[in-house]
């Protein structure tokens, strides 16, 4: 269901941002990220002289790569379009995340090592959605291999890979109270991790036919 009907209005901004998820021969995976920022009219720029409308303001990559236990092997970034000329001076110093892990407390230290006058604010708003990004990419593709080694065959309806998935983010103690669907009284709970679970004993549909 879409957004309610909005009000009559004008065109502005449009920021668009990609993110894929790879895993590689040699078995790492890259995480790759493409942000554009476009106006719908024209401006004058004073190291490009005019920025047409549609034409990028910012066109930026940065891909990060990463081992199954989400250690960074390499980064790379790459600013193709900036509003100053200076700005990809900033791309080369992305290389220093090499050697984080994705975990928490890690957009803290990548601030540490990129932050400030060094970096790309925008390049470094990728970051957190690159981190969630890199975590739905190698849990799942973990669980396959290892259920398809197993011989394991989900079937429409059952919870086993979603619940597979969620062990290797860290289970109960990572997911729990994390959001809506995970709420402590929440039937995933109820069903997951019952001995956490702080909701009523009788789901209300089944209560009410009592």
């Amino acid at each position: 269901m879409p957004l309610s009907p909005p009000a009559s209005r004008e065109a502005l901004h449009k920021r668009a941002i990609e993110i894929n998820g790879y895993r590689r021969t040699d078995g790492l995976y890259d995480i790759e990220a493409h942000l554009t920022d476009t106006k719908s009219f024209g401006q004058a720029n004073h190291d490009r002289g005019t920025i047409a409308a549609g034409e990028p303001i910012h066109d930026m990559w940065l891909r990060l790569t990463v081992d199954e236990t989400m250690h960074i092997t390499g980064c790379e970034a790459v600013s193709d379009h900036t509003p100053y000329r200076m700005c990809p001076q900033a791309a080369p110093n992305f290389s220093r995340l090499a050697g984080l892990r994705i975990k928490s407390g890690f957009l803290r230290e990548a601030n540490h090592r990129v932050g400030g006058p060094i970096g790309c604010t925008h390049l470094r708003e990728l970051l957190q959605q690159i981190a969630t990004t890199a975590f739905q990419t190698i849990n799942p593709a973990r669980v396959r291999r290892e259920m398809q080694a197993e011989g394991v065959q989900d079937r429409p309806g059952s919870d086993r890979t979603d619940t597979r998935i969620s062990e290797k983010m860290g289970g109960a103690p990572k997911i729990v109270n994390t959001c809506l669907a995970y709420a402590a009284d929440g039937p995933v709970v109820k069903r997951r991790w019952p001995h956490l679970y702080t909701g009523p004993d009788q789901e209300p549909e089944a209560a009410a036919a009592d």
